[in-house]
């Protein structure tokens, strides 16, 4: 018997360690105007204030809208209280819709592209300088693709039952190295995301413009770029692959290794950064000039998390009380989805996530780091090409994309197994057996079926404006399920008089404020 099938067999003996996945959804979309043009109108009043909305809230614009499902551990639910959010906001778009994928639609310029406005509070005021920071480090075209993250976490009884009774020190220290596994897991494997929901082959030439890609692209129509067997050209050298941060060594080893190199990147100084200033003639240009601004900066496909409390920094987080759950971040937009993502992949991470914790993860120096990387580039470019080989770590025979994702979904069908028998029904098992047909029928992929539609309307604008309006159609037929239309009401409502009350109690000047805040760097 392998470890993986021991493990297995040892969380399954209690069905409550398989049905109770903490999980939550932020889903990130652009709002366009009726003319298919990025909005040039701030943030709708009628949302609330983006700065203390717990739902909907902004990402690097004023037009890039960020929605976040409480945690729930009921996928139906989850889903449904993403669709509630989505009808509260297309209530209040007025004439604008939302833009139904990752990569960003038609932007004439930079300048067209309005930083996110969080008030006048002092905390308001730095999330804003820090995106007056990416603005100037990287460009705003590459900070308004959307994605979508995947918050999850075990429930109390998994841990139980994979290592027994223990004090609360050791329990705390196996979940966050457990985490740490399952993070390197991820690394090695995680590739097989992008391969199946990858939706990103293509892209507004106005993009590439923005970029300076050397990528060999070839043209649909006019103003449409693609990569034949391109899965996720958000995750390639284009997207959040930032060269900018490849000099960072933040390995995964364990929580100790992982904060210690996140400090350190947020201590060390940056020539090319420093090129920018960080105050000239009195106007902050970024909120200083290392390598990364603040922790939130370091781009990442999956991150390890801790709920942080008020004023405490994602590192101190996890020093305090060890890894809490993990964000997938190597998710696109699903543009068949009204919502972004759905029940099928949700149900594959499940599945994925566990099988990268149950399965033995050694330590990882930082060149296997950059071999798994160099896989995940490849899939993101190239990933449908059958011919692609994958290179199982540094110096070992080159395997086919097929064979690897073969092998691995046979485990995860045990896990969908096990599943479905502490669940009841079929619908992990039938969701890994649909998604598995797509390892040999890569037109099945969402990026495929993507590509062929923009193909048949020779015009990747073409296709997302109808997508858009068709789920804006869907929007408006639907009823609300989970929230009430009067609960987002109060929560507008909440979020004016929060943040008019942060905006009351700042006592200090943003100077001092953020003197205070960076006092540790020095």
């Amino acid at each position: 018997m392998t470890d993986f099938t021991r493990r297995l067999q040892q969380v399954a003996a209690n069905p409550d360690a398989l049905t109770h996945f903490g999980r939550g959804i932020e889903r990130e979309a652009l709002r366009i105007s009726p003319q298919g043009n990025l909005s040039d109108q701030p943030h709708p009043e009628g949302l609330g204030q983006a700065l203390t909305h717990d739902w909907i809230t902004t990402d690097f614009a004023e037009s890039l809208l960020e929605f976040i499902t409480p945690v729930s551990t009921d996928i139906d639910t989850t889903l449904s209280q993403l669709s509630d959010i989505h009808k509260f906001t297309y209530s209040e778009l007025g004439s604008e819709q939302l833009w139904p994928m990752s990569m960003p639609c038609f932007v004439e310029n930079e300048a067209a592209i309005t930083l996110a406005q969080y008030g006048q509070s002092n905390s308001g005021k730095m999330k804003t300088l820090y995106r007056e920071g990416l603005k100037h480090r990287y460009g705003s075209v590459m900070q308004i693709i959307s994605g979508v993250h995947f918050n999850f976490s075990f429930p109390e009884v998994f841990w139980e039952q994979l290592f027994g009774e223990q004090s609360d020190e050791a329990r705390q220290e196996s979940i966050s190295g457990a985490y740490f596994g399952l993070i390197r897991n991820y690394y090695r494997y995680g590739w097989i995301i992008p391969y199946l929901f990858g939706a990103s082959p293509a892209l507004c030439g106005s993009f590439i413009k923005a970029s300076a890609s050397t990528l060999p692209f070839k043209e649909i129509g006019e103003g449409t770029c693609y990569l034949p067997y391109a899965t996720s050209l958000r995750l390639s050298d284009l997207g959040y692959t930032n060269s900018a941060q490849s000099v960072l060594r933040i390995g995964f080893n364990s929580i100790e290794q992982y904060v210690d190199g996140l400090q350190a990147a947020i201590r060390t100084p940056s020539e090319e950064f420093a090129k920018i200033g960080v105050k000239v003639d009195g106007e902050y240009r970024q909120l200083n000039s290392n390598v990364l601004q603040i922790e939130n900066e370091l781009y990442s496909p999956i991150r390890p998390k801790r709920v942080a409390k008020s004023g405490e920094k994602p590192s101190d987080a996890l020093q305090r009380g060890g890894v809490e759950y993990i964000e997938v971040r190597s998710l696109d937009v699903n543009p068949f989805s009204p919502e972004g993502i759905d029940a099928d992949q949700i149900r594959f991470l499940d599945l994925f996530l566990t099988w990268a914790t149950l399965t033995p993860s050694a330590d990882m120096s930082d060149a296997e780091l950059d071999c798994w990387r160099k896989n995940w580039s490849s899939v993101v470019v190239e990933g449908r090409d059958p011919e692609l080989k994958l290179q199982m770590g540094c110096g070992e025979p080159q395997h086919g994309l097929q064979d690897l994702a073969s092998d691995l979904f046979a485990q995860l069908r045990m896990i969908a197994e096990a599943i479905d028998a502490a669940k009841g029904g079929h619908a992990y098992v039938e969701t890994c057996d649909k998604l598995s047909s797509w390892v040999t029928h890569p037109e099945m992929t969402l990026s495929a079926r993507l590509l062929e539609a923009i193909k048949q309307k020779a015009s990747i604008s073409a296709v997302g404006y109808a997508l858009a309006e068709q789920h804006a159609m869907n929007f408006d037929q639907a009823d609300y399920q989970q929230f009430t239309y009067q609960q987002f009401v109060d929560k507008r409502h909440a979020s004016f008089a929060d943040q008019a009350a942060m905006e009351a109690a700042d006592s200090v000047s943003f100077d001092q404020f953020l003197a205070d805040y960076f006092a540790d760097l020095h």
